[in-house]
């Protein structure tokens, strides 16, 4: 019996020395990440997953990201998506990021933003408070805003981050989206649990960049488009940035201030409570800390919106355009870091900007993975990269080198 017994408890060393390899190479293991559009995916995991099959051994391995934008489309159509992005996953063996957006949209809850049309859906008056202010009064709420992503567009009046009614909101849907992804992790094999690279919460969250107010907008609702201003944002000049200071509702709902003129540190303050907010929410649900990132907005170098994205609940995120190619010279990430306890860190929205060239794109991304505990890169975006075969290489070499010993 002692031979038998010494060979089952030498096969139990070996399938927990097994296990725990397979777990801290699961640690030490990086991604290169393509955000999708749209709500259709399946084409795009195709391809992903042909162009980049994993390579044994591999410390890096690519994957998809997608954004759900959970208050601009109906509960059941996002849970639908959710659930059709995870089986898709799953059934490719991709690596995914889920990206939980309720800030940038809010299409389909017009019972909190339509405080001024009673002709169309959800209209009250209250609503004033659930809308972005250009004063210290609800008489100042505003009905429209302006996003440039590529081009102008006009777009929803921004929600008041610290609003009761949009807080509650936010949650109700994270309460119904964190848990079906987290379903989905825990069913999946251990060996493929790394399938789930993280969650985010935040989309560049800010205060009055991704939906700004030109001075005097109401005005502009009713009139043809073509009339807008087009002088944009200077995204360098916090607080105002350029255009109209918006977020007084946010500070006055806070508690920070209810008059006078409203600081940087107001509105990293909003950015920051609201991040926490929700990723407080996450953990209690049950997400770990190595599974949860933040995504803050960051301009100006130095400026105090970058502190926003750190709480103790998640690993901090930021975007990343002027130093794709160079994280160590964004000082604002790199002086937030120092101070961060959490386990990774990540460049939640990438893009280099320079050429198309192979190499270039191979030693940008390859510095940033560089970086001390950067978890992932997440390219914005994948289809206007998709046939760009000098980009997609770049990306293959950087997944099909340095294999682990």
């Amino acid at each position: 019996m002692l031979p038998q017994r010494l060979n089952l408890f030498a096969a139990s060393l070996c399938a927990l020395a097994t296990m725990w390899a397979h777990y801290a190479f699961a640690e030490r293991e990086q991604f290169i990440l393509f955000n999708l559009l749209g709500n259709s995916h399946s084409d795009d995991f195709t391809q992903i997953s042909r162009e980049f099959k994993p390579t044994p051994g591999a410390s890096v391995r690519v994957g998809v990201s997608a954004i759900f934008s959970y208050l601009r489309q109906p509960r059941e159509q996002s849970v639908e998506d959710l659930r059709q992005f995870l089986r898709r996953a799953q059934e490719t063996d991709t690596p995914v990021v889920v990206q939980l957006d309720g800030e940038n949209w809010w299409d389909a809850r017009p019972d909190l933003w339509n405080w001024w049309d009673p002709a169309r859906p959800g209209y009250s008056p209250k609503n004033r408070a659930n809308v972005e202010w250009t004063g210290w009064s609800a008489d100042d709420a505003i009905k429209i805003a302006w996003r440039n992503w590529g081009q102008q567009i006009r777009v929803l009046p921004p929600p008041n981050l610290m609003s009761p009614r949009y807080r509650a909101a936010c949650h109700e849907e994270i309460r119904v989206l964190i848990p079906i992804v987290l379903e989905w992790w825990r069913a999946l094999p251990a060996k493929k649990k790394n399938l789930l690279v993280g969650l985010k919460l935040g989309h560049e969250s800010s205060v009055g960049v991704n939906a700004w107010y030109y001075p005097e907008g109401n005005r502009l609702l009713d009139r043809p488009a073509s009339e807008d201003p087009t002088t944009g944002l200077k995204p360098d000049e916090p607080p105002a940035r350029g255009v109209a200071q918006i977020g007084y509702a946010a500070v006055k709902t806070a508690g920070l201030r209810k008059e006078g003129r409203i600081t940087e540190a107001d509105l990293a303050e909003v950015v920051r409570r609201h991040v926490e907010d929700l990723c407080r929410l996450a953990a209690e649900l049950g997400v770990p800390r190595d599974k949860l990132f933040t995504h803050v907005g960051g301009w100006k170098d130095n400026e105090l919106l970058y502190e926003a994205a750190l709480n103790e609940f998640s690993c901090p995120g930021w975007s990343f355009y002027k130093y794709a190619a160079d994280p160590e010279k964004a000082a604002g990430v790199q002086q937030v870091l120092k101070r961060s306890t959490a386990p990774y860190w990540a460049a939640v929205e990438w893009l280099y900007q320079g050429s198309s060239d192979t190499d270039r794109w191979r030693q940008a991304i390859t510095a940033t993975l560089s970086s001390p505990r950067c978890r992932y890169l997440c390219i914005f975006n994948f289809d206007p990269l998709r046939s760009s075969e000098a980009v997609l290489r770049a990306v293959r070499e950087v997944a099909q080198k340095s294999p682990t010993p």
